[in-house]
């Protein structure tokens, strides 16, 4: 029987005295209780957010870059020495395979270690405006200096437990920003870990604060505070819109939502080279990832060909115990997706699609790798995010028309065209409603230094350390008038 963790709110001010329940976390594989988190109530988060606005009022208390730098490099090093440790736990709070859990701890490395290269870079650090170049501007120097935007709120998602808190903790760290952070209900355990982290690497416990909250009113409550200077939301679209809308003003944001991402695959396709690249797009983390492959648009003279190739991908993966070292796909994060999927999946066979292989369950919390192909535009599976292991093939004559369809619904994340041409690359680079297009390549690629961006019903706002950092940094100009200047 696993240990089950019980932890309180992490408050600067000590977050026993504020506990109002506790929330259960379960392995989403077998159910298995892992972990009691005590979650926060609403007089609880007022203080959380008291304190971050008290840091970032006081001058005094901001830490330098060199300070910030040397925590980082703290917390690389004790997150790389617990790296197996933390990828296990992961693996057994998100039901992201082990193998996968592994590579997503190597990535939260990288991802401080490019909060550091940022802030040993010039752009961290401000510019020179120019003067002297006209009769106005003699006798005048002016260059600008970054300071923290506020105190930061952060809202995180399931799917990557140890990545995207780091996405989100390290850029404010970075910035000089204290921050608040709400880990996702089912995979807290990795968050409460990496902040531990910080704080023994010496950052003061008022620099960051993490906890679970009561109910939605306080998150609400917290989202409406006029002392939060930027609020980070990674989820879904209906959640993170409605609460934009309850920001106070001038608070600076970033959402990461969902897609439907559309492949391309032209006839002169390199299959052999690319299928395998696009299974693991479409079934990686079980589709829980936000620009996982589900659409795939092949030319009709292949596309019978990529669907039973892609079956057979699918049909090669074992599902199983994330925890497990030869484990490819794991759970879905609530027995309640599984059934959502499977009636996505029967609602699109019922409705013509063709059913390649899966179409089932593995068990009450898994589902079989799905391959459909051609259903009807009005199906589910065709205009909404599926976030499960589906893929469907849908057949095309022209690549005009394949764009089309792949831009027709509301998201607008990452996508990718497969082809040996380069005329029909650029003409799918160019005429794709995506944030970004890969070519030859998946499009759940991502390295965690680029620009990362849900544009449209997907997100608000571009991801990606470094862009990060900037957006929770303000611009403060000093002109400085001199007769030796």
């Amino acid at each position: 029987m696993t240990e089950v963790r019980r932890l309180a709110p992490v408050l600067a001010c000590g977050g026993d005295a504020y506990t109002a329940g506790v929330s259960e976390v379960r392995r989403p594989w077998d159910g298995q209780l892992i972990g009691e988190v005590g979650t926060l109530n609403a007089a609880g988060a007022e203080r959380a957010v008291a304190d971050a606005a008290a840091v970032y009022r006081d001058r005094s208390a901001w830490l330098p870059p060199a300070r910030r730098i040397e925590i980082l490099e703290q917390v690389c090093a004790m997150l790389d020495a617990r790296s197996d440790e933390m990828a296990l736990q992961a693996a057994a709070e998100g039901g992201k395979p082990l193998i996968d859990s592994k590579v997503e701890v190597a990535r939260a490395v990288v991802t401080l270690r490019s909060c550091i290269d940022y802030l040993r870079s010039a752009p961290a650090h401000g510019s020179r405006i120019p003067m002297g170049i006209n009769a106005a501007s003699m006798n005048r120097l002016a260059y600008t200096v970054k300071e923290p935007i506020g105190a930061v709120l952060a809202f995180s998602a399931f799917n990557h437990p140890v990545n995207l808190i780091a996405h989100q903790i390290g850029p404010a760290i970075a910035a000089g920003c204290p921050v608040v952070v709400k880990p996702a209900e089912a995979t807290p355990l990795s968050c409460f870990d990496l902040v531990a982290m910080f704080h023994a690497a010496g950052l003061p416990k008022t620099h960051c604060q993490t906890a679970l909250f009561e109910d939605r009113s306080v998150l609400t409550q917290l989202v409406s505070d006029p002392r939060i200077g930027f609020f980070s939301f990674i989820g879904s679209a209906k959640v993170g819109w409605s609460l934009r809308g309850k920001l106070a003003p001038g608070v600076r944001c970033a959402f990461e939502h969902g897609g439907a991402a559309p492949v391309i695959i032209a006839a002169d396709a390199d299959l052999e080279g690319n299928l395998p690249l696009i299974a693991k797009g479409g079934f990686y983390h079980a589709g829980q990832v936000c620009v996982s492959v589900q659409r795939v648009f092949a030319h009709a003279s292949i596309a019978p060909r990529v669907a039973e190739e892609l079956a057979k991908l699918a049909a090669a993966m074992k599902v199983g115990d994330p925890t497990l070292d030869d484990t490819e796909v794991g759970p879905l994060i609530r027995p309640g997706e599984v059934d959502r999927v499977e009636q996505w999946i029967a609602q699109a066979v019922d409705a013509g699609a063709g059913l390649v292989c899966g179409g089932g369950r593995v068990s009450e919390r898994a589902c079989q790798c799905t391959v459909l192909t051609d259903p009807p535009a009005v199906a589910e599976v065709s205009r909404e995010e599926i976030f499960g292991p589906v893929v469907c093939v849908y057949s095309f004559d022209e690549v005009e028309d394949a764009i089309e369809r792949a831009n027709a619904l509301p998201f607008s994340f990452q996508a990718s065209v497969i082809t040996r041409d380069v005329d029909t690359a650029m003409q799918c680079v160019n005429g794709l409603d995506a944030a970004a297009v890969m070519v030859n390549d998946h499009t759940a690629f991502r390295v965690d230094w680029m620009p990362f961006a849900g544009h449209k019903h997907s997100g608000y706002g571009t991801g990606g350390t470094p862009y990060t950092i900037d957006d929770m940094q303000a611009e403060k100009l000093v002109v400085i008038r001199s007769r030796w200047i």
